[in-house]
């Protein structure tokens, strides 16, 4: 039988602490094998430091992490072969400083509220307690003549410390798990443990005799030691089954904090939560959280891949964090980051950076809404599809920067703007550039290529360039443009209508010489009649075009104002905008099926009864049918909606044929 070379009372002064951390910590009880093989990688590392430092000559061995489950003795064993301990060094670590330890966060935290808690690191040894009724140690230290110890407690506030038969340098701690923790006996729910938070420990971790970790943690490697296919090779090991990242940034900067990771722009989608973040926490290779919402910027939550920092306080609450100093100069660091990345992009590779920008787009966008140094640094990169023809062929130019830079070629930012489909890109200041004579100040910009391309298609005749704002952001961040560039009006195509679009020449012509009436105003007058609408504003203008037939005959205007409050209501009662009652409906004069509506109007004779004529029920119901086009352009038709406009279809088909 082992000498008990001493028996006591651990050091505790808040009564009864073991019920407390198991109640306090219960829903996350799972953590403590990551706690534990952690110590045990802490004790293979302290082994290698004094082994370099000459103070151990033995042989180091070739350090690993074993794990045994003994089922009939309800057991779990961690072992490691790194430093061990002495007696006087348990009598340290595990019954002054671990409970201390243990009191100190205890106290601090069984009466916050604010128990969201993103790490343990810190609990260590005694977060065993959580699953277990009794622990022991066994540990033999790397000194020389050292004897083996032996320390078991059962979860109260003594414990007992005797001589061991180990033989091996190192320690073993022995879990005797309660009866409810029994499923931390089945090997598979060990082999889930390791791989969640241990995958990426330096050190092997062995159950039933097999590696069950990679070891291997690319983000602490060097970027000039990875390939594209090592980057490709993690993404999809932490999120597979997900298309391939579009790019990546590699993190690694240990002044004034340490920072390490990976950073990848996934494809998005619109229906994307921006508010979620994706990217896994590590603290040295350990896992600790499945997002690090609080240690980046709220933009580049979307982004994903790894963090890891041993600078970033784990035992704290996340409001905490968000308060914290180093942690908002993590965030900046990384932000500026995420900026060289692109900037870097948009310089060597602007093919690739327009090929990317339908998702790299939402990302600067979001980011100029939310960070003022982002915005910044960002800012002239930021461009849009446009409906300008830039030629996507440009002889090759190199330039010198600046007096230390190299020669660019017309491969990197002298390329042209062009995506593979032919798509055309420039940023804002190009876009006022080219059109100052045109259109000074001014920017024409299209939400829906396919809706509004009647509106794109009238500009376009006109020589007026259209940039393109169609992403699901853009609703936000046309406002912000026009905050940036105070002195520029922003207007969607089919807001209103360019002086340049309209033929002022063929307005004023007399049509009725008995009511001295003019061409714009029988039309008004006639669509008026027709609509029976007083929430729709009728509108008279010849519209320029080379071809009239090519021109709608009529369209329909939102007035930006109205447009935007309407907008604004709807998202902030989380209501999907509806079409405004309130619109114009511009007719267009110069439209020979405008023309022969007129004719057939002043033919129209009342019936010997009073009633509606053959042709004046054509006339009336052409006008809705002109009306019911232009909407379309717009907005799809409920079904209402629809059946009034097909019924009304066939009905005047029937008429034009019977005529």
């Amino acid at each position: 039988m082992a000498t008990v070379l001493e028996q006591g009372n651990i050091s505790i002064h808040t009564e009864n602490i073991f019920p407390i951390i198991k109640k306090w910590l219960y829903s996350d009880h799972e953590i403590f094998l990551r706690e534990l093989i952690s110590n045990g990688v802490d004790a293979i590392s302290k082994l290698n430091m004094v082994s370099r430092s000459s103070e151990f000559t033995g042989e180091v061995g070739e350090p690993e992490i074993s794990i045994t489950i003994d089922q009939d003795a309800k057991t779990l064993s961690i072992s490691d072969n790194g430093i061990g301990m002495t007696a006087d060094e348990v009598k340290k670590y595990i019954n002054q400083v671990a409970f201390s330890s243990a009191e100190e966060f205890v106290t601090k935290y069984k009466d916050n509220n604010d128990q969201n808690i993103i790490g343990h690191f810190g609990l260590g040894f005694y977060s065993s307690f959580m699953v277990s009724d009794q622990v022991e140690i066994d540990t033999l230290s790397y000194q020389a003549g050292a004897t083996p110890v032996h320390w078991t407690c059962d979860g109260s506030t003594t414990f007992e410390i005797s001589e061991s038969e180990r033989s091996e340098r190192g320690t073993t701690i022995t879990l005797h798990l309660m009866e409810e923790e029994a499923e931390y006996l089945e090997s598979p729910r060990i082999k889930q443990l390791i791989k969640t938070y241990c995958d990426f420990m330096p050190v092997p971790i062995k159950l039933a005799g097999e590696v069950a970790n990679k070891q291997k943690a690319p983000w602490k490697q060097s970027p000039s030691d990875l390939t594209d296919e090592d980057y490709l090779e993690l993404y999809r090991y932490l999120y597979p089954f997900q298309e391939e990242p579009l790019l990546w940034v590699h993190l690694n900067t240990d002044y004034p904090f340490v920072v390490n990771g990976i950073l990848y722009f996934p494809k998005l989608r619109p229906d994307v939560d921006v508010s979620k973040g994706q990217i896994k926490l590590f603290c040295n290779q350990v896992f600790v959280s499945d997002n690090c919402e609080e240690i980046i910027p709220q933009f580049l939550l979307p982004l994903r891949g790894v963090v890891d920092s041993t600078d970033i306080p784990l035992n704290v609450s996340r409001s905490f964090l968000q308060n914290d100093r180093t942690v908002k100069r993590i965030a900046d660091y990384i932000a500026k980051k995420v900026g060289d990345r692109l900037k870097e992009l948009y310089r060597t590779d602007k093919a690739k950076y327009i090929e990317c920008w339908q998702d790299l787009g939402t990302f600067v966008k979001f980011g100029s809404l939310n960070n003022d140094k982002f915005k910044q640094q960002i800012a002239d990169f930021l461009i849009f599809r446009t409906t300008a023809e830039l030629a996507s062929a440009q002889p090759k130019v190199e330039v010198q920067a600046g007096e230390d830079d190299a020669w660019q070629s017309a491969d990197g930012e002298n390329a042209a703007a062009v995506d593979a489909k032919g798509n055309s890109y420039t940023t804002l200041k190009e876009y006022l550039e080219r059109n100052q004579e045109k259109h000074e100040n001014r920017a024409f910009y299209a939400t829906d290529e396919v809706s509004q391309a009647t509106y794109i298609d009238l500009h376009k005749r006109q020589g007026l360039e259209v940039l393109y704002l169609d992403s699901f952001i853009d609703t936000h961040f046309v406002p912000f443009l026009e905050r940036e560039y105070s002195d520029v009006k922003f207007s969607r195509v089919d807001s209103d209508l360019d002086s340049t679009l309209i033929d002022d020449s063929a307005s004023g012509d007399i049509v009725d010489p008995t009511t001295n009436k003019t061409k714009a105003e029988r039309v008004k007058e006639l669509f008026e009649q027709a609509l029976a609408k007083p929430k729709v504003t009728i509108r008279t203008d010849a519209l320029k075009s080379d071809d009239v037939q090519a021109a709608p005959p009529a369209i329909v205007l939102l007035p930006e104002e109205m447009r935007r409050m309407q907008e604004m209501m709807a998202m902030m009662q989380q209501q999907t905008a509806q079409f405004p009652e309130e619109h114009t409906l511009l007719v267009n004069t110069a439209h020979p099926l405008i023309q022969n509506l007129l004719d057939m109007s002043q033919g129209v004779i009342l019936q010997a009864d009073g009633s509606e004529s053959p042709s004046a029920a054509m006339a009336n119901m052409i006008c809705q049918h002109v009306y019911d086009l232009a909407l379309m352009a717009q907005k799809g038709f409920d079904a209402d909606g629809m059946k009034s406009f097909v019924e009304r279809s066939n009905s005047l088909l029937t008429g034009l044929t019977k005529a």
